[in-house]
């Protein structure tokens, strides 16, 4: 694959470029989520289900990269990938559903993220360090308690979703971003 000139980009840099866009849009989206709290849910909820369909698409991209390399896949990635698919379609193509579905969706969407995230953590110990391992284990155990405490009170989520959403989006954005950097840089 060819880049400008003649440099050529390696896939793993690729695939930290899709990180690093991937969190710069989820970085911006929770700047606009916290900053627009009193918009309805309904643009809210086609925002994520945008931002669902491209966290499906990444987590689908590193289970068969995975596999092709190690010979087998995380499980957990390719779950969380198709959920946060079928999650983001529903929340694309049906919009009434999906405010409604939302204090389900989004917390079952935060858990089911955050624990692909945290099936990662041996890999990411060993290709990051230790400094970005704790990074994602304490940020991925904060999301993990939240999607539970929203699945448990589904009236307060839907109450607290923007804030909630906003400040978790920044976290994963800002987790993405590091990540995508820690891939093109190590493959520069």
């Amino acid at each position: 694959m060819k880049m400008k000139g003649d440099l050529i980009m390696k896939p793993s840099r690729l695939l930290g470029f899709l990180d690093l866009a991937l969190g710069g849009a989820l970085f911006l989206s929770g700047i606009y989520v916290l900053s627009h709290p009193r918009e309805g849910l309904a643009g809210v909820s086609l925002f994520y289900g945008i931002l669902a369909v491209g966290t499906g698409i990444v987590d689908l991209i590193f289970y068969f990269k995975m596999e092709r390399r190690t010979g087998f896949g995380p499980a957990a990635a390719l779950v969380t990938g198709i959920l946060s698919l079928l999650a983001g379609v529903l929340l694309l193509f049906q919009p009434a559903a999906g405010v409604l579905s939302l204090a389900i969706l989004f917390p079952l969407w935060f858990v089911a993220h955050c624990i692909s995230e945290l099936a990662r953590l041996p890999l990411i110990r060993w290709s990051a360090g230790k400094g970005y391992y704790y990074f994602s284990l304490i940020i991925n155990i904060i999301g993990l308690v939240l999607g539970i405490i929203m699945l448990a009170f589904p009236a307060a989520c839907v109450l607290s979703l923007p804030w909630i959403a906003g400040i978790y989006l920044l976290l994963l954005g800002l987790h993405s971003v590091v990540l995508g950097m820690e891939k093109i840089i190590s493959n520069w």
